[in-house]
């Protein structure tokens, strides 16, 4: 047992176990690089930017996933306002 497993027992009550891939195959990785990932670090970084994300004021759930939408919206919007070149 290791000191992972003894802390997560001890503190946390709980137990962790550590699991092989799937498909039973060792020799391959378990995590592999997605090739589009940085679509979607590049989404969370202009969510960043604005201001009403970049802390978490709103006291209800539903409150912040309005925020998340309504900046999303205003991204897509200037993106479709730009002239086209």
């Amino acid at each position: 047992m290791t000191a992972l497993h003894r802390r997560c027992r001890r503190e946390a009550r709980s137990r962790v176990t550590v699991r092989g891939r799937p498909d039973g195959r060792p020799d391959l990785p378990l995590l592999a690089v997605v090739p589009r990932r940085w679509v979607v670090e590049r989404t969370f970084a202009w969510l960043g930017r604005c201001r009403r994300l970049s802390k978490d004021y709103e006291h209800l759930r539903v409150c912040s996933e309005s925020a998340n939408y309504l900046t999303m919206v205003m991204l897509l919007v200037r993106r479709l306002a730009r002239p086209i070149r």
